[in-house]
């Protein structure tokens, strides 16, 4: 089977002749570029710059040697852009390591910590010193009334929307070439990252506690807020995979409905602000193009599994083993005919960053063996390899996918 077909296969629960493999095929499964400076020189490949293309996370680009040593199946539509070297600029990770960043989304320095404007100048992420990642710093709907007829105007100063990593600024027709460029020179499956965050776009310009609380007290509020927004989410949908639809074979979309101990809102509460939402936006994917849907959802969501499902879901991630209500052995039992798990591979809340290398890999193995039957399963360490993960245990985890594999 080539990388993509193992994939697909996977993700129409068809057991593939090995477990797929995520690692960087989008913003979640990926790596901490400190982390990956020091996986590369463990690894003794050739010494090159890191770049960084998630300013936020400080995530890396992980290049080909790496994908190939780990045998990984999917790659992110992003790494079809900025190629060339005057897309870089000159940066410098919190450990002061030297790296490479998007040259349009530059860091700046002001006092004790790194900030990044939005086009109007104002801040709205900062890395104080110290810390690792940046955080956001201003809400455009917390304090003022919100103005619902520029929503693109606010997203436009908000941390997680602003900040725009590859393809970063460019037009349609670059777009499209781009994506078909890359189509054309790999057998890995692309993931087109499109978000349509509906929850975490209220919290993106509310404040997560503002928007909470509109929840609960003013609901007809917050569905013209939604109603708006989904609105401006289809538009873009119908752009964006009028695109790259024939390049793509999943579109990831996000909204982190979980928390350590369970959903963030009642099934009766998703099933009345978002599951007709995400029905509508999953369905019109799927009639633009042949793509199966997958969700970014962090947290313990077995509650609202079920409806994320009959609302077309094909895939969830990062399947946050660690949360309440998540045993990857009671999820497959229950959902396993239903939905594909990308992710569960390896807890990084507590295994990955702090066990030894058996341990990592005894851990792997029992979660790959619980998971991998039948298909549905595509191997994945839950959410991003942070900046402290020793990079002896990140090679155990892989090998031991690869060694499960070939029945080592």
């Amino acid at each position: 089977m080539t990388p993509r077909e193992r994939v697909l296969a996977a993700l129409d629960h068809i057991e593939p002749d090995r477990v797929p493999v995520d690692f960087g095929g989008h913003r979640s499964s990926g790596i901490a570029a400190i982390a990956y400076s020091k996986l590369r020189r463990l690894l003794e490949l050739p010494e090159r710059p890191v770049r960084v293309y998630d300013i936020v996370q400080q995530l890396a680009v992980i290049d080909e040697d790496v994908l190939d040593r780990f045998g990984v199946d999917t790659i992110e539509l992003g790494r079809g852009f900025a190629l060339s070297d005057d897309d870089w600029a000159d940066w410098v990770l919190p450990d002061g390591t030297p790296c490479q960043v998007p040259a349009w989304s530059v860091p700046e320095r002001e006092q004790d910590r790194w900030v990044v404007r939005s086009q109007s100048g104002r801040v709205i992420a900062a890395m104080p010193d110290g810390a690792l990642y940046f955080e956001q710093t201003y809400w455009p709907f917390l304090d003022d009334e919100e103005n619902l007829d520029d929503l693109p105007g606010a997203f436009a100063e908000s941390m997680w929307t602003a900040i725009a990593a590859p393809p970063g600024p460019v037009s349609d027709d670059l777009l499209r070439a781009g994506a078909r460029r890359l189509r054309a020179r790999t057998d890995r499956a692309i993931l087109g990252l499109f978000g349509g965050n509906l929850l975490e776009c209220g919290q993106f310009l509310y404040r997560n506690d503002g928007f909470l609380m509109r929840m609960a007290a003013e609901p007809r509020r917050v569905h013209a807020f939604l109603d708006r927004l989904v609105e401006l989410h289809l538009k873009n949908l119908e752009r964006f995979l009028g695109l790259v639809g024939d390049s793509i074979d999943i579109i990831l979309f996000g909204d982190d409905l979980g928390m350590q101990s369970g959903p963030q809102m009642s099934p009766a509460m998703y099933r009345e602000y978002f599951k007709p939402r995400h029905k509508t936006m999953w369905n019109r994917a799927k009639e633009l193009a042949n793509v199966k849907v997958q969700l970014h959802c962090c947290g313990g969501v077995r509650p609202l599994l079920p409806d994320l499902i009959d609302a077309g879901l094909d895939a969830i991630n990062p399947v946050q083993v660690s949360c309440h209500g998540m045993d990857a052995a009671e999820l497959k039992a229950e959902f396993g005919d239903r939905i594909t798990f990308w992710g569960g591979g390896c807890d990084t809340q507590r295994v990955l960053p702090e066990s030894n290398p058996s341990e990592v890999a005894e851990h792997v193995r029992r979660q790959v063996g619980i998971l991998k039957p039948g298909g549905g399963f595509v191997f994945q360490q839950v959410h991003n390899i942070l900046a402290n993960v020793r990079p002896e245990n990140i090679v155990a985890m892989f090998d031991a996918v690869n060694g499960y594999i070939l029945g080592a």
